[in-house]
C-alpha cells in the first residue's frame, strides 16, 4: 500500500483549514494508505546544535542526538510515496517549525551531493503537495503581499531530489468564514482534477 508522509506546521493544529484539506488528500490518495503524520508544532524538532554540524561534515566520531534525529525524518520521507506538507505563510516565508525540518533532511553527502558546484539530489523524486495557506492574498488581482515561500521551498526540495511539487493555495482566509468556505471549496473543486486524488468529493477526514 502507498505510504504519505503528511507534515502539519500550523500553530492552529486541527483548527487550520490547510491541515484539515491536507488530511482529506491525504486519505484520497488511496483508501488504505499508510499515512505517516509528523505535527511540526505538536511535536517541536529541538533547535540544530554545534555537535550535529560537526557529524554532518565528518569531524565527529559520535553523531550527536540531533544526527540520529536527522536520520530519522529523511528515513520517514525516504519510504514515503508522497509528500504532503501542509504550512502557513510566516512574514512571506516558510514558517520557523517548517524551516527546522527542511534543515535537518537537506543535508549533504545524505540527501544531496555537490558537482562542479552544481547541488544533485540523492533522494528518489515523488508527487509532493504543498498546501499554503495565507490570511492575505499573494496571487491575482487581489494580492497585495509578495510570495518568497513558494519559490523558496520548490527550489530546495529541489536540491535533495524532490521535483514533482504542486502548491494548492489557500489564501484571504482573514477575511472570514465565507472567504474560509470558498477557499476550500475552490481547492477541493481543482484537485477532484488530479489524477492522483479521486474524483468524487472530498470528504471531512479526520485522522
Amino acid at each position: 500500500m502507498p505510504r504519505v508522509l503528511l507534515l502539519e506546521c500550523s500553530p492552529n493544529d486541527l483548527a487550520s483549514p490547510g491541515g484539515q484539506l491536507a488530511r482529506e488528500m491525504a486519505r484520497r490518495i488511496h483508501p488504505k494508505a499508510e499515512v505517516i503524520v509528523r505535527n511540526l508544532v505538536r511535536e517541536p524538532l529541538p533547535p540544530l546544535c554545534a555537535g550535529y554540524a560537526e557529524a554532518v561534515v565528518g569531524k565527529s566520531d559520535c553523531p550527536e542526538a540531533a544526527f540520529t534525529l536527522s536520520e530519522q525524518l529523511i528515513g520517514e520521507l525516504e519510504v514515503s510515496h508522497y509528500l504532503i506538507i501542509s504550512t502557513p505563510m510566516h512574514n512571506y516565508m516558510v514558517p520557523a517549525a517548517l524551516k527546522l525540518w527542511l534543515d535537518y533532511v537537506v543535508r549533504i553527502h545524505r540527501t544531496f551531493e555537490i558537482y562542479d558546484g552544481r547541488r544533485d539530489g540523492l533522494l528518489e523524486d515523488r508527487p509532493t503537495f504543498v498546501v499554503l495557506s495565507s490570511g492575505g492574498h499573494y496571487l491575482g488581482a487581489k494580492a497585495k503581499q509578495m510570495d518568497f515561500l513558494s519559490p523558496y521551498l520548490r527550489h530546495v526540495l529541489g536540491i535533495i531530489g524532490l521535483h514533482h511539487v504542486e502548491y494548492v493555495h489557500l489564501q484571504g482566509l482573514a477575511d472570514g468564514d465565507e472567504a474560509v468556505a470558498a477557499a476550500l471549496q475552490q481547492a477541493r473543486e481543482r484537485l477532484s482534477f488530479n489524477p492522483v486524488f479521486a474524483p468524487e468529493p472530498f470528504p471531512d477526514v479526520v485522522l
